[in-house]
């Protein structure tokens, strides 16, 4: 019976070639690679440093409570601690990176920084560890920004920006944590009309 069936499959196989039909075979090579970013509602965010080059990737997915998770995957950067905000234009204009505006903050009542009695921003995030070889893979989070058409989504109007700064945000100084130049940027695209 085995060899019956083999026979038949042999010969549907050649006769599926012979009109010109794509035969597909299983790749058993290995396991199933995991998704980087699971969301099907995930937007991507290309980072560029000062001179345009790429320095990685992050994924904004909207929590299933409230807020985003950003996933990061960056290389080229220099090794330590670093601010990483949110901006409230989507413009990455190098080398300074101006052009992202400021910190992403709705109505604009609030102070930068976790440890101001007027704070947080939106747009503040908590600080990012760079390791020797100038990568970080590495997940923070927003409870004050998110995704969609509401006040605090970071697709509102044109969109806004992702931006990393030279140093580490102490969370209190105005306007933006004493944290240094911006030495990179992503641009966080709007909602589709």
């Amino acid at each position: 019976t085995f060899v019956k069936k083999t026979s038949i499959f042999n010969i549907l196989i050649a006769t599926a070639m012979s009109l010109g039909a794509p035969v597909f075979a299983a790749d058993n090579s290995g396991p199933t690679p995991t998704p980087v970013h699971p969301q099907p509602d995930t937007v991507i965010v290309n980072m560029k440093n000062a001179k345009g080059d790429s320095v990685g990737t992050a994924w904004i997915t909207q929590k299933s409570e409230k807020g985003v998770s950003i996933q990061l995957d960056l290389h080229g950067l220099p090794a330590g601690t670093h601010a990483i905000h949110l901006h409230n234009k989507a413009s990455c204009v190098g080398p300074d990176f101006k052009s992202a505006g400021d910190h992403f903050s709705p109505g604009g009542h609030h102070d930068h920084g976790t440890l101001s009695k007027n704070g947080p921003h939106a747009g503040d995030l908590p600080n990012i560890e760079v390791g020797p070889d100038g990568t970080v893979k590495t997940t923070v989070e927003s409870d004050h920004a998110n995704l969609g058409a509401s006040l605090k989504s970071l697709q509102k109007g044109a969109g806004t920006a992702l931006v990393i700064h030279a140093g580490a945000d102490d969370y209190k100084t105005q306007p933006a944590g004493n944290s240094g130049a911006r030495i990179a940027c992503g641009e966080i695209a709007p909602l589709a009309k």
